[in-house]
């Protein structure tokens, strides 16, 4: 079906699929179980199935209608495998999987195995399996979700594995950690800041990998990357760590909470505000690029690359402006590219009859929106966009005084921040939740068919919680949905990227009518003084605000490495047919280039993953995929 021919809250970014809800299960609840006991009996079948190469033994454990989740641990991809067939099939066609262990560490409550509900609503229990993946090049942390059916007999309904530490390149943590003095007698001694700037500088070498964007996304990967003594260098046209954050608009503020957001190695402190300020976060992304001694060019442009097929790497030409104030420029060749520019592309503006004719103060994508005018009293703003910019920006112009209009041309997914902290991230990601590894693995474990269905229960939840919020938008004009298939803001986020707003506070003031709403049209023209629409109604405006959100990442691609490049990329962003995002953290369809994006918790987990297959490639453990 065309997506044009959807509703909305249904549309998926280009080439995605608006994958199924699992099923679930009919359980028994039996409380005398042993769950070691059928834990480990199970795990034992399936090693000794394994490594006699039984495939159809092996997935003879599973349920008919089960899932095997695996990043990297079978091959280097991400992949989810349905059913009994697609779990024989895949085996058969090689893997590197060796055995997987019961570990007790990762247990919510320090035993392991566990007996637990799978649903919020209580009604389908089983047994939760903490593991260890051991694979023939390394090893990772693993889970399952056992269910007893009803017959009485116990089978996997989820199975993850994992590849996240490489056999001979364990990262340098704990006991492994660097000595970082030079004792002795060691003649024309360089010290730590001299060594950290030729280090820096790349005087003497090429890196390994360039990294383009120095937002969370490319800070994550290069931190990683580090820890496998990879060597990288991050490139970004801002003067300074952190100021994609900073130039945004006046007052945003993230609305994840400081739970989910950890970075890498070094999370935030216990005193950190539950949401950062966008200027706060800058801070300290660009601390945490310094304490990790990461390599970053700022006002750096790339001018020039291409893929050098014969010597399998890049050929990179970049015009760097330098402290002083001098500009060089440097010819770099890489093996790797990551493309870390943000999981969206370029802003996404568009064009309109009689832009250039406007004669107010301000015509604008949000992305360039400096913060409204202090006293505004007299002065009439209009948002286009109905998701979280548009609302927060409506809001700065409300608050200053100015008679606010926010178009919706299309229904907003709405979710309270209170339904969010106490619906979608609790109980893992909480103040008294597990550590920030664990929620990650029992997030990331379900495949994302079950991850939908979860969500369709917790919209359910978060209407009835929200439903006076909501009953209010609607009756003042402005029009809600329940997300893809009633799956909320989370699995629209997952699948389109967009199209959700976490309330804070601004709902309050378009239901109380201080925040005007026109919705469901589209405009025509911008006319001198205001805008025309498609009804042949007009409305007068001194400052224009386009929150139209942004492009998709394959735009920045085309934008930053040409056609030729962006032509072998395939779909950013959304599912493929198996549930795994499209593109992202895995190959792209273009050998030495990877895209890199996400909130700051995706970026957390699927840098280590993007890390652990270029360390791979570098070593010669892994090869490009034949095209």
């Amino acid at each position: 079906m065309a997506q044009t021919s959807l509703p909305s809250h249904q549309r998926v970014v280009p080439g995605s699929v608006d994958i199924p809800l699992s099923s679930w299960p009919d359980t028994t609840k039996d409380v005398s179980v042993d769950a070691s006991e059928v834990a480990s009996r199970i795990v034992g079948l399936f090693n000794e199935l394994l490594s006699k190469r039984d495939h159809t033994g092996v997935a003879g454990l599973f349920l008919e209608d089960s899932y095997w989740r695996d990043h990297l641990a079978l091959t280097f991809d991400l992949r989810t495998m349905k059913g009994r067939s697609k779990i024989i099939s895949f085996l058969d066609n090689g893997h590197h999987l060796e055995n997987i262990e019961i570990v007790q560490e990762y247990a919510s409550k320090n035993v392991s195995p566990e007996k637990v509900s799978f649903r919020g609503d209580g009604s389908v229990h089983g047994i939760q399996v903490f593991t260890c993946t051991r694979t023939k090049y390394g090893s990772g942390p693993g889970h399952i979700r056992l269910i007893q059916d009803g017959n009485g007999e116990w089978a996997i309904w989820t199975l993850y594995t994992s590849m996240t530490e490489l056999n001979e390149h364990p990262e340098p943590l704990g006991n492994l950690r660097p000595n970082g003095a030079q004792h002795g007698f060691h003649q024309d001694r360089k010290n730590w800041l001299e060594r950290r700037e030729e280090d820096s500088n790349f005087e003497k070498r090429d890196p390994d990998v360039l990294i383009v964007g120095g937002g969370q996304a490319g800070l994550s990967v290069t931190a990683r990357l580090k820890m496998l003594n990879v060597s990288a260098l991050i490139v970004d046209n801002n003067e300074s760590i952190g100021d994609a954050w900073r130039k945004r608009y006046k007052q945003l503020v993230l609305h994840d909470p400081i739970w989910y957001d950890h970075m890498p190695y070094i999370k935030f402190p216990s005193f950190w505000p539950i949401f950062t300020p966008k200027d706060k976060i800058a801070d300290f992304l660009k601390s945490y690029a310094e304490m990790l001694e990461l390599n970053v060019w700022n006002s750096t442009d790339i001018k020039y690359s291409s893929w050098d097929e014969k010597k399998k790497r890049w050929d990179v030409v970049l015009q760097r402006k330098k402290r002083d104030g001098t500009t060089e420029v440097r010819v770099l060749h890489p093996y790797h590219i990551i493309q870390a520019t943000g999981h969206s592309g370029k802003p996404n503006l568009p064009r309109v009859k009689g832009m250039e004719t406007f004669e107010g103060d301000v015509l604008c994508h949000s992305s360039d929106f400096k913060g409204a005018k202090k006293d505004g009293r007299g002065k009439r703003a209009v948002v286009i966009g109905a998701c979280n910019s548009a609302m927060d920006i409506s809001q700065d112009f409300c608050e200053n005084g100015y008679d606010v209009t926010i178009i919706q041309r299309s229904s907003t997914t709405v979710m309270s921040s209170k339904a969010i902290l106490e619906l979608l991230c609790a109980p893992v990601y909480a103040e008294d939740g597990p550590p920030v590894e664990v929620a990650d693995l029992l997030t990331w474990s379900k495949p994302s068919e079950l991850y939908k269905a979860i969500n369709v229960d917790i919209t359910k939840l978060e209407e009835e919680m929200d439903k006076d919020t909501l009953a209010g938008l609607n009756k003042a004009g402005f029009k809600t949905d329940s997300g893809p298939m009633d799956g909320g803001l989370w699995v629209k986020y997952l699948q389109r990227g967009g199209g959700y707003y976490i309330e804070v506070g601004i709902a309050q003031l378009i239901i109380d009518g201080k925040i005007k709403v026109k919705h469901g049209v589209e405009i025509s023209e911008i006319l001198p003084n205001g805008l025309k629409f498609e009804d042949g109604s007009e409305l007068e405006a001194d400052e224009i605000v386009f929150a139209t959100g942004y492009l998709n990442m394959k735009s920045a691609t085309q934008a930053i490495f040409g056609e030729e490049v962006a032509s072998k990329i395939g779909n950013c962003w959304g599912y493929d047919s198996e549930g795994e995002t499209q593109t992202m953290w895995r190959p792209s369809g273009h050998e030495g280039f990877w895209l890199h994006g996400g909130n700051l918790a995706i970026c957390r987990y699927f840098s280590q993953l993007l890390a652990i297959q270029i360390k791979a490639r570098l070593e010669g453990i892994s090869k490009p995929p034949q095209t």
